[in-house]
Parts: C-alpha cells; structure tokens; sequence
C-alpha cells in the first residue's frame, strides 16, 4: 500500500459506521465511505461539532449540512494550494490520497535532467498536473467538464504557476488521444484517472470496463522514445490492481520494458493504527539508468 503520510493540512481523524472524520485545515468534515464497514466507538469530539457533514440517501446520493463552513477555502501540500468547496456527492475537489503518487512521479520528473512532456486525462481539478508542473513538467490536462478545468486554473493560480507550461484541455479524453496520435505527438509520460462511468462534453459515455483497456492500448503508443512513466488510477471496485498491473505489463512493459508495480492507495487515521484504503494505482517507469 502506498500511504499519504506526509500532509499538514489534512488528515483523517477517525472511522466508524460508514462514515470517516476528516479534517480539511481549519475544518471538520464528516463524509460517507464505503470501505468503513465497522462499528466503533465515536470517541473524538468532532463527531459531534463537524463543519460539514454528507448525509447519504437510501435512494442515492445525498446532501449536505453545514455549520458554519464557508463556500470555499484552501489547503497546502507542500508547495501546492488547492481550493476547496463542497461538491455535489460529497467530494471536495480534491482526492487527498493522491499525494503518494504526486510524490513518487515529482521525483522522477524532477531528477529526470531534461524536459519532460506530461499528458494528464481525466485530470479533474488538476492534483497531478499541478504537482507535475511543480516538478518542473510541462502538462496537458484534458477532462471533459469545463467547470473542473476551470476550478484547476484556479488551484494553478493559487500555487504560484498561472505561467507555468500547462495546456488546458476541455474535451472527449479518448478522442483528444485519438486525435494526438494523428498528429504525431508523444508524451514523455501519462496519468490516467478514469472515472467508473462519465459522459463526454457531446454525450459520449464511458464505461471503465469496457474502455480502459483500450484507452491504455492507445496511450501507449503515444509515448515518446524516452518514457518517463505511466500512471493509472481507480477508484471502480472490483478493479483490482493487478488488473492495473496487468494492462500496463501487457500494453508498455511488452515494448518498453521497465517494471510495473500496482498497489493501493492509503490514508492514516490518526486516532488509530488503522491505514484507511482509496482506491488503486499502477505504476510504470523504466531503471533510472534508462532514462
């Protein structure tokens, strides 16, 4: 499991009977969870006098309740701010996990001695490409909502890198590849966050089962002659990571070489031992000496 155990501004608190306490800088949330199926005592005040609180419906979805938590504010990861509001379906607008893999591919891009081209899909509120331009990357970020791309100019400003090399891309992320390939453009690496089931900005749908392993079949030929890394992210259960592994051990390390590791990702409780699990990752990369 790769843990998120390096962050300030975020953690979470505790877990019981469905739902995890969370704090977000300043702020308690309280939020659904599916991987909380136990039943244990609510000893931390929070539980009690949250911010924010989602309540899930037997029917689907949900709504908030708050007390007294503002429209928006923000919270650091190292050199990056990210804006935060209450979305529809309890999220954030940021999926704080993630930082283990922000960290593992800064690294890469950092100590790649070189200019390293990124192409982000499925980039949301711009968590990767954010940390990817930081790490000295210039960054293609495609979704197919105008409001979340929109939302990452936002976090882009707050982080100090409105100048930085970043195209922003509202658009179909299978078709945008398509087209790429086409064009004949390469990428020095790929990160990949597909939802479960989506819609593209003209109605396209998109069914993880059915379309990721194409998807990672087309992006690996968009590669360039010196990779850096792929990345593929998902929070679809039943999608376990070495399915991730495999696609990735099939599609890149067949022509590539390189290794593929794939695990989950994890975030501390602090109030426990316990490493609560978000999802799964696979990674691809070459030895250091091949770059």
């Amino acid at each position: 499991m790769w843990i998120a155990d390096h962050w300030k501004d975020y953690e979470v608190i505790d877990c019981s009977k469905g739902e995890k306490l969370e704090r977000w800088g300043d702020f308690l949330l309280i939020r659904p969870d599916p991987q909380v199926i136990w039943d244990t005592a609510r000893k931390h005040r929070g539980w009690n006098k949250p911010d924010g609180h989602y309540h899930r419906s037997a029917k689907g979805g949900g709504q908030w309740e708050f007390f007294g938590l503002p429209q928006q504010w923000s919270v650091n990861y190292r050199n990056l701010t990210f804006n935060l509001k209450p979305f529809s379906f309890k999220h954030t607008g940021l999926f704080p996990e993630q930082a283990a893999n922000w960290d593992w591919f800064g690294d890469l891009i950092s100590r790649a001695g070189r200019p390293v081209k990124v192409l982000n899909l499925f980039a949301y509120t711009g968590g990767a490409t954010l940390a990817a331009a930081k790490a000295g990357a210039s960054v293609t970020h495609v979704d197919a909502s105008k409001g979340m791309v929109g939302w990452a100019k936002e976090n882009a400003r707050s982080s100090g890198l409105e100048q930085a090399p970043i195209r922003w891309i509202v658009d179909d992320c299978i078709k945008f590849a398509e087209r790429e390939l086409r064009r004949g453009n390469h990428y020095d690496a790929v990160i990949m966050d597909p939802p479960s089931y989506g819609r593209g900005p003209k109605g396209e749908i998109w069914k993880i089962e059915d379309a990721i392993h194409p998807l990672v079949r087309l992006c690996a030929r968009l590669l360039s002659d010196q990779p850096l890394f792929f990345l593929i992210n998902s929070y679809t259960t039943g999608l376990a990571p070495s399915v991730l592994s495999y696609m990735l051990s099939v599609e890149v390390v067949s022509a590539r070489g390189g290794t593929v590791t794939a695990g989950e990702l994890g975030l501390p409780v602090s109030s426990t031992s316990l490493v609560l699990p978000c999802g799964a990752s696979g990674r691809w990369s070459l030895p250091t000496c091949l770059h």
